[in-house]
């Protein structure tokens, strides 16, 4: 433990991997009543990538990221009774229930997505970096991937435009060993990834994504970076996800003795344990963070049960459709 981890940054870092963990072990319970669904990716095991990292932005700054992104969204702010509505389709939905699991939204909160498309995230993030840049604005756009996305060429595009034109990007890519149902070394012959950031001449860091104190440093140093020297940073988050990658996937290509293995290294429960080694919490604090966050799942559980769906008239609303000829 940091001797300048202060008591409440302990407080808010354990807060916010336990509400990420029950609303999704949540999500799998009501996936499993058919109250959810369609796709679902959780994020168990990656909590310390999401809760450490996000604490070292700005409200001003933003965030883009991927089909697994619960954690971000709620993490950067948006409300989890407006989450779990979009999970159930209701129109009370962050995303007015159309868009689902994979597709949160919350311009509000400067949160773009939730975006299916691997890699797709990536040249939004450039884009958005590019606009704060031209009107120089000391923002950050923290962009959000898999190790999967690596392989893409959006990945290798969006790295080399923002060297280039030295935009405030920092791309988090969260290496949690597999892309989908392939592991990292069958399919990439680097499997160092800063080593392809580095490439770009995009400084990098490589950081145990189990361990949220460590996450939340380098991310400080990046944002800080980009804040002060300008341009790209690249962070490579070394996680594990606990869950098969969505609820469809079987779970066939990992033996189940290296899933346990790493859960051994559960990232909530080492660091309450590291908490309370330092006296920095308590058992009656841990309890309060746990029942907070139950509680809190509790209402958006009932806030999307009592919330309604969109009218059918609204079937073609916010669809753009084609001119007529001869009326142009």
């Amino acid at each position: 433990m940091s001797d300048v981890l202060s008591q409440d940054l302990s407080r808010a870092l354990l807060s916010d991997m336990v509400r990420v963990r029950r609303m999704e072990e949540k999500c799998a319970e009501l996936y499993g009543e058919t109250k959810i669904r369609g796709f679902l990716h959780l994020y168990v095991g990656e909590e310390a990538v999401a809760a450490g990292s996000l604490r070292a932005l700005d409200a001003e700054d933003a965030v883009v990221a991927t089909y697994r992104e619960h954690a971000h969204a709620l993490l950067r702010g948006v409300p989890m009774t407006a989450i779990m509505a979009e999970m159930f389709g209701k129109q009370e939905g962050c995303s007015r229930g159309r868009g689902g699991s994979m597709h949160l939204f919350d311009a509000a909160r400067r949160f773009y997505g939730g975006n299916a498309i691997v890699a797709g995230g990536l040249p939004i993030a450039v884009g958005l970096g590019l606009a704060d840049a031209m009107q120089h604005r000391n923002r950050v756009t923290a962009c959000y991937f898999g190790d999967g996305a690596v392989a893409e060429g959006a990945f290798h595009e969006s790295l080399n435009m923002a060297a280039l034109w030295r935009l405030p990007v920092l791309f988090c890519c969260e290496n949690n060993l597999y892309a989908m149902g392939t592991a990292l070394e069958r399919a990439q012959s680097q499997t160092d990834l800063t080593a392809k950031a580095a490439s770009y001449n995009v400084p990098t860091l490589a950081v145990d994504g189990m361990d949220v104190t460590a996450c939340h440093d380098a991310a400080q140093q990046a944002a800080d970076h980009i804040r002060t020297v300008g341009g790209p940073f690249f962070i490579e988050f070394r996680t594990y996800r606990f869950r098969a990658h969505s609820m469809f996937d079987p779970e066939l290509y990992r033996e189940k003795a290296e899933v346990e293995q790493w859960r051994t290294r559960d990232p909530i429960r080492a660091f309450a344990d590291r908490c309370l080694s330092a006296g920095v919490l308590d058992e009656n604090d841990i309890t309060a963070i746990e029942e907070a966050a139950d509680a809190e799942v509790a209402d958006a559980v009932a806030f999307a049960e009592a919330g309604t769906w969109e009218d059918v008239g609204d079937l073609e609303r916010d669809v753009l459709t084609p001119i007529p000829e001869g009326v142009r």
